[in-house]
């Protein structure tokens, strides 16, 4: 073994003067007694400043170069120095014995020599802590030199460092034992030993691993390239050097640290926010092939490579902890393709998306194993479900922003509850969705559909009733461009075959032909002959634009729409009383809630129509409106008008 450096006395001449001192002691012995006796004080005093110097430095936990040539010095100082007291005195020091252990790479005796020094008097404390922190050093350069060479005579020295590391655990047991005080034993400085001895594992296994930092630019094949490198060079050489670990007692925290440092990497691949789901699954594919190469899986234990370094059970606790980030992930990026597709703001995509999203993680997860398939669907599910909860709340915040949203906007969300609804359609004939699983989501999307329905047509009663408050008083209100509004809307609406656009196209042309009837029966009830023709004339030009606009928007189903304007414009348009009567029969028969009020309205309209007509119609009416069937659909049981106010007489010419 080498030496560490040469004493002090023979640089200070020191040795001389002490054997001058020896002779002139024999010659005059009180006085040589007394120098010996300064001496003594003064070598002490040394030591312990030299001791507190180490203390210090180890503390700070940041030794420069210079420092650790100091620290190695002081193993010299404290070995002379012993030698000059054995000179003096006759007698070997413990402090110079536990010294030579350690330059002997003894580390197991030492420890027992510091130990006995630490109950042999006042200052002994100081003193073994001193050598405590020596012979840490040593022991972790020993270590250090295990790991970067594979010198066979580093084995007998790092046999000792496994005896000693067992010798601090006997003692603590010790200590605890005697009911020691827990401070006095949590400070002494053996104790720290095994954690100093894992950090300086730690730090060499995690220097072998090459540099490898995921971004978003990292694509797969770069990922693979960095897992096939640990596969064939760090694996391998931690598997290298376990062999000399093994004889020397300290496999087990060697095999612990190995496992430490890969499934510390492996995390640093599979945390970072730029990792995919596509990423995150080759680690896992990574990790479950050395499973196999284990002996546990697909192959036998003969052929496994890596024994030391993949132990089954770490294996498993890494798989566990990378299908957990996998599954986070997965988590992560359906949610966030969902609130993409499906943006309030935005053009809705096709129900097809929304199954790409699903397909791609399950086929994928499914080429690794079927369990991991099975829980990769059944977290897009639970996702699924957990977007309709957050997108019914952004419906509702969306309802209650003041001002009114357009109406494009509440049709886009509508079309996208129909998107959702055939989505999950599909996918539960893909995926495994449970019962309750069902029954949730069919609940989100009817109160959402419910809610944004009601919402809608309320929007859309509003705006038609401020366009129609004047509009046969006015040459443009604008009822003109509601309609195309409409028109464009409905036209856009993607799901144009389901149930819930017929019947909300149905409910906007009630809206639409209550509000219009509303607005035509409450207009000026006298009137004058160029105004009625102006009012039929705007009627007959609206209704066209109505059975265009809803021809185009329902199809063949705009036939099944009652029209009481195309009826109103029947009869006002009948030249005699006789066809007027013919032409109120069917209107009385289809529009059941039809009041006298309502036809002496019309009636208002009719250019030159006699009193003895109006009567004769009224009369007609009245003949008539009880054997109609209530069933049908009311339309003008909700339209107000106020009876006309007839002259004192109570006839119609006043």
């Amino acid at each position: 073994m080498r030496k560490m450096m040469y004493s002090w006395g023979t640089f200070t001449g020191r040795d001389k003067w002490e054997k001058g001192a020896g002779e002139n002691a024999r010659m005059l012995p009180k006085a040589g007694h007394e120098e010996r006796k300064k001496q003594e004080t003064k070598r002490k005093r040394k030591l312990k400043t030299v001791a507190g110097k180490l203390l210090k430095a180890v503390a700070s936990g940041k030794e420069t170069a210079a420092k650790k040539a100091e620290s190695e010095n002081v193993a010299g100082n404290l070995l002379k120095m012993g030698k000059n007291r054995k000179e003096a005195e006759g007698e070997t020091p413990a402090e110079e014995t536990v010294c030579e252990f350690i330059e002997q790479g003894k580390f197991f005796q030492a420890c027992n020599c510091i130990s006995d020094l630490e109950h042999s008097g006042s200052d002994a404390v100081g003193k073994s802590e001193s050598l405590y922190t020596l012979l840490a050093e040593r022991m972790w350069a020993v270590v250090g030199e295990a790991l970067c060479g594979s010198d066979r005579m580093l084995l007998e020295p790092l046999q000792s460092v496994g005896e000693s590391l067992k010798w601090e655990k006997q003692k603590e047991e010790e200590w605890l034992g005697r009911d020691q005080e827990m401070e006095s034993v949590s400070t002494w400085h053996p104790n720290f030993w095994k954690k100093d001895l894992e950090e300086k594992l730690m730090q060499y296994m995690a220097a072998q691993i090459s540099r490898f930092v995921p971004t978003c630019n990292t694509n797969e094949a770069a990922l693979k390239q960095h897992l096939s490198q640990l596969e064939a060079t760090f694996l391998p050489n931690l598997e290298h050097k376990s062999s000399f670990f093994k004889e020397a007692g300290l496999l087990v925290t060697y095999a612990q640290c190995c496992h430490a440092s890969l499934s510390s990497h492996l995390s640093t691949l599979t945390d970072n926010k730029h990792c995919t789901f596509s990423q995150c699954l080759l680690v896992y594919e990574w990790c479950l092939n050395m499973y196999k190469s284990s002996g546990t899986g697909l192959r036998p234990r003969q052929t496994s490579q890596h024994s030391l370094a993949l132990d089954v059970q770490s294996l498993v606790w890494i798989i566990l902890k990378t299908e957990e980030k996998l599954l986070a992930v997965t988590q992560k990026e359906v949610g966030k393709a969902l609130e993409e597709a499906f943006d309030i703001g935005k053009t809705p995509c096709a129900d097809a998306a929304v199954i790409q999203i699903f397909k791609e993680k399950t086929e994928a997860a499914q080429h690794i194993s079927e369990s991991l398939s099975e829980k990769v669907e059944a977290v897009c599910l639970e996702e699924f479900l957990s977007f309709l909860q957050s997108y019914e709340n952004e419906v509702r915040n969306f309802l209650q922003i003041d001002g009114c949203p357009g109406i494009c906007s509440s049709l886009r969300i509508l079309e996208n509850c129909c998107i959702l609804r055939t989505a999950w359609c599909k996918l539960t004939y893909i995926c495994s969705a449970s019962t309750g699983q069902d029954a949730k989501v069919k609940g989100f999307l009817y109160r959402m559909e419910d809610e944004i329905t009601e919402h809608f047509l309320q929007t859309v009663t509003s705006k038609v009733k401020e366009t129609l408050k004047d509009h046969f008083k006015k040459c443009d209100s604008g009822f003109n461009h509601i309609l195309e509004s409409l028109k464009q809307s409905f036209l856009a609406f993607g799901k144009k075959k389901t149930d819930i656009y017929e019947a909300l196209v149905k409910s906007v042309n009630v809206i639409i032909i209550t509000e219009y009837v509303q607005a035509l029966l409450t207009t000026s009830r006298k009137p004058s002959s160029v105004q009625r023709k102006r009012i039929v004339s705007k009627i007959e030009e609206d209704h066209r634009t109505l059975q265009t606009v809803f021809k185009e928007c329902l199809g063949p189903a705009a036939g099944a729409v009652k029209d009481p304007i195309k009826a109103i414009l029947e009869l006002i348009q009948t030249c005699d009383a006789e066809g007027m009567k013919i032409a109120l029969l069917p209107i009385l028969k289809e529009f059941p809630d039809l009041r006298e009020e309502h036809l002496s309205a019309v009636l208002d309209l009719k250019d030159s129509l006699s009193r003895k007509d109006r009567a004769a119609l009224l009369k007609a009416f009245h003949n008539n409106c009880g054997e109609t069937e209530t069933e049908t659909t009311l339309l003008f049981a909700d339209i107000e008008v106020k009876p006309r106010k007839y002259g004192l007489c109570g006839c119609f010419c006043c």
